[in-house]
């Protein structure tokens, strides 16, 4: 979280500036044109609808965003939401391993701390499961306890599961051999949560650049919007 709170703040000052831009820099262009009886360049008059959208329709823009809001919330809360919510996380381009990590670590995690303390595999493999967080990688969890209760054992029962990563069915099956498979769980833990932190540093420091690439652009393009029409009154009154 501490990783994304600089994309956050850069985030928040692109928006600041463009509302500053939009609603208080291009009106006044507008109304000098207006006052000189010119028109407007095609790219101010954007901005000016723009500008007028936001300003008279501003109540609008808000009910809608705020149904959207509340049904999306609404719909990730049933069975159906969920699992295509799952199904996402687990396969959204360049953002996927970083689930893969958390899930795993957060399945090991729990495991560790549930075996250490003498749960029983049944219980700490349902109790494991929802505590992941994510409903298909559940679902699987739940898989895995059903076949270690016919005899199989966790770590081949894990190795044949799509969104397990190889690191925690080995530091199983070494476990199993050594008795302590509560203290294997840990380690696999360890490893996924380091990997997750650096992973998380890693995106974040490449939201930065391409967060201020677009603030730029987006702000070039209102400065053009607004300095492009003085420039060419300018260059008239010159003539």
């Amino acid at each position: 979280k501490n990783s994304l709170t600089y994309p956050a703040i850069v985030l928040a000052v692109i928006i600041g500036v463009l509302l500053f831009m939009v609603i208080g820099v291009v009106p006044q262009v507008q109304q000098l044109y207006h006052d000189l009886g010119k028109d407007l360049p095609a790219i101010t008059n954007i901005l000016v609808a723009l500008t007028n959208f936001l300003v008279n329709m501003w109540w609008l823009v808000t009910i809608v965003l705020g149904l959207i809001i509340y049904f999306v919330f609404q719909f990730v809360r049933t069975d159906s939401g969920r699992h295509i919510l799952a199904k996402v996380k687990l396969n959204v381009p360049v953002f996927k391993l970083m689930f893969w990590r958390l899930y795993n670590g957060r399945f090991a995690r729990t495991a560790e701390n549930l075996l250490s303390t003498g749960v029983s595999i049944q219980d700490t493999l349902a109790i494991s499961a929802e505590a992941i967080n994510n409903l298909i990688m559940e679902e699987e969890i739940k898989e895995v306890s059903e076949k270690v209760k016919q005899g199989k054992t966790l770590s081949a029962s894990l190795k044949e599961l799509d969104y397990i990563l190889p690191l925690l069915p080995q530091m199983a099956a070494i476990g199993e051999e050594s008795g302590k498979i509560d203290e294997m769980l840990g380690k696999a833990a360890n490893v996924y949560e380091d990997e997750l932190d650096q992973q998380i540093n890693t995106i974040s420091t490449l939201i930065e650049p391409i967060m201020l690439v677009i603030m730029t652009l987006m702000v070039a393009v209102i400065i053009a919007g607004v300095l492009m029409p003085i420039y060419q009154l300018v260059s008239q009154i010159q003539k």
